[in-house]
């Protein structure tokens, strides 16, 4: 691996920096001096569970958001799809995230927060989902599921780790079922389970040459090291806990398992197939936190769902300049994305968790880093919340102008989850009008 330059006050260290110790070495993060010159909450006893699903080219605004507002808005055309759960979502305008600007490079900022992701040096920063996933720990298989839709697994991602790293997403349904309800052999555990008891404690292992590394650095870069540590011993803490799940049989499901769509012109076709994959992994509860990314950007030439293609690929479509007949592939695309959240909000719906719905424990976010593709304007998201249990049936409207933080309603969900937290991202407080059902 290779590492920046390292500078101290006193001298300069190698551009190859470890920490060695019993043929352990472990490469260390990005510091300041290595730049050129120039806990855990407990399981809640009633499990809140949350699903976000991003299209990078977002919705057409005009369709999308209504023209009034509160709880007696009148639906937009797109909302008209969702008319029969008009009471369990809330649409919401004037949400963006400060300072995240620049068209299309913002698609891997829309869980993190993160700004200026044109600027040299740019990092991104822990997203929603892994944030949430750290602090509820892992109660589950899986503490949390990405998901990609024609995904670029190299460029994209919802998902990103405390160190702004990309975690790839998982784009192979039938990978997915595998992962959560195929049972390896017995010789297939053990070989696992050895695989994760011979890593050891790396911190341990390099123990004294960290304390000696660490008395030659800054105060800031102690600090950025001390969080590192945390994060590599988190890792080994979740490496523990998988190989107990590796002893514990997996969910028996009577279904066959699905196949894999191929052909990225049907990207409908495996939205619908992922976003079911997902309903099946928070129904057997495999896990609690799932993501998906629909790359729309990456789309070629696609079905419309009615027997033709549109006459472009998705990221041209999406740069319509009012020409009419682009616009109404659009329109039609985008109505099918709106059908296939309908028949997501159904399947919760009709599943019983105790006393509940699941969509009652289910928070769903729909929504897009692109305000409108058009124009590349990352301002007034469009964003929907379905389920978790809030008063919903309203259209929740903020200054389009002078943009309420989006961070602001990830904060709400995050309190809704379990998670005791009164800020991420950019996040100003809470998100006003949103409020718990009970």
């Amino acid at each position: 691996m290779n590492a920046p330059h390292i500078y101290t006050s006193s001298s300069r260290m190698e551009r190859r920096t470890f920490l060695r110790g019993i043929g352990v070495i472990l490469a260390l993060p990005l510091l300041e001096c290595m730049r050129p010159v120039f806990s855990r909450a407990s399981e809640p006893q009633s499990p809140r569970r949350m699903l976000a699903i991003s299209n990078n080219l977002g919705v057409l605004p005009k369709q999308f958001f209504p023209e009034t507002t509160g709880p007696d808005y009148e639906l937009s055309p797109y909302l008209e799809d969702l008319k029969m759960f008009r009471n369990d979502f809330t649409v919401i305008s004037g949400l963006s995230h400060p300072g995240v600007v620049g068209g299309h490079s913002t698609e891997n900022c829309f869980l993190t927060a993160a700004r200026g992701p044109t600027s040299s040096g740019f990092r991104n920063q822990i997203s929603l989902d892994q944030f949430a996933a750290e602090k509820l720990g892992q109660p589950t298989r899986f503490a949390s599921l990405n998901l990609g839709v024609n995904i670029v697994k190299a460029n994209r991602s919802l998902s990103w780790t405390r160190d702004g790293v990309l975690l790839p997403a998982e784009d192979s349904p039938s990978s997915l079922f595998k992962k959560m309800f195929v049972q390896g052999s017995a010789a297939e555990v053990e070989h696992r389970l050895r695989q994760l008891k011979e890593r050891g404690s790396i911190l341990d292992a390099v123990n004294a040459e960290t304390k000696q590394f660490s008395r030659r650095l800054g105060g800031e870069d102690r600090e950025r090291l001390d969080q590192y540590f945390t994060s590599v011993r988190e890792l080994e803490d979740r490496l523990q806990v998988a190989g107990e799940w590796e002893q514990r049989p997996k969910p028996r499901v009577e279904i066959e398992p699905p196949q894999d769509v191929r052909d990225n012109s049907l990207f409908l076709d495996k939205f619908r197939l992922m976003l079911s994959m997902a309903e099946l992994a928070l129904t057997t509860d495999s896990t609690r936190i799932v993501n998906v990314m629909v790359d729309a950007f990456a789309t070629p030439v696609f079905d419309l769902g009615d027997h033709t293609r549109s006459t472009d690929g998705y990221h041209n479509l999406s740069h319509h300049g009012q020409a009419e007949e682009k616009v109404r592939q659009l329109e039609k695309v985008d109505h099918q994305q709106m059908a296939i959240l309908r028949d997501l909000l159904a399947q919760l719906a009709g599943i019983k968790d105790g006393p509940h719905r699941l969509l009652d424990r289910t928070m769903i976010l729909y929504g897009s880093n692109m305000g409108d593709a058009n124009t590349h304007d990352n301002s007034n998201l469009p964003i929907l919340l379905a389920g978790g249990g809030f008063k919903h049936g309203q259209h929740l409207a903020f200054d389009r102008a002078r943009n309420t933080p989006l961070s602001n309603l990830f904060v709400t969900m995050l309190q809704r989850l379990g998670v005791e937290v009164d800020a991420f991202g950019s996040s100003t407080g809470t998100l006003t009008g949103l409020q718990a059902a009970s």
